[in-house]
């Protein structure tokens, strides 16, 4: 089932068509940057967060590859136990692996995730990221932007912006773990 049967859509954001599009013109986005910069293209790396920032930084890797010509370097990274909320929820958490099978030191890093709404998971990712090293420099790139920031974290690259209201909830859907791709706007179940 691609969404709860508890909640209640209030639009469709994104179909798989959408979806689509807008990773395309992301990675051509990424491609773009790498132009403006002196360094060359062997230092930039792509880093999924876990989950389903793991599943568009592959897809994002596949369209530069198809269309660059580029095999950049791909890491899954999850940053659950960084996070500053996670001794305080009343279950354990659900920790997946973290896997940067290059070295972080010296290279500019794309930081990928779905949504990013409060930024406490970017900030969160960004402290794993330097126990692993000292990356020249980390781009964030997030599919949805809802806003109502807690901190201060910004998308350098963003796909779609969506403002939110806190009852309101953000799903990404993707074929790699769902039953099909999309982005639906909910609100949120109690």
């Amino acid at each position: 089932m691609l969404l709860s049967p508890d909640d209640t859509v209030k639009a469709q954001l994104m179909d798989e068509a959408d979806l689509d599009r807008t990773l395309n013109r992301l990675a051509r986005q990424i491609v773009e940057h790498l132009d403006d910069d002196a360094e060359p293209a062997d230092r930039l790396a792509l880093v999924g967060m876990q989950t389903r920032g793991v599943h568009l930084a592959r897809r994002l890797r596949d369209k530069i590859a198809s269309v660059e010509g580029l095999d950049l370097p791909f890491g899954i990274l999850d940053a659950t136990m960084y996070r500053d909320d996670f001794r305080k929820r009343l279950r354990q958490p659900v920790v997946h692996p973290t896997d940067i099978p290059f070295d972080v030191d010296d290279r500019r890093l794309v930081l990928i995730d779905d949504v990013v709404y409060t930024g406490r998971t970017t900030r969160a990712a960004l402290d794993a990221l330097m126990d692993l090293g000292r990356p020249a420099s980390v781009r964030f790139l997030a599919l949805i932007d809802r806003g109502l920031r807690e901190l201060p974290v910004r998308p350098d690259f963003i796909g779609r912006t969506v403002p939110t209201t806190p009852g309101e909830e953000v799903r990404v859907r993707l074929a790699e773990i769902d039953e099909a791709d999309g982005v639906w706007l909910v609100e949120r179940t109690p």
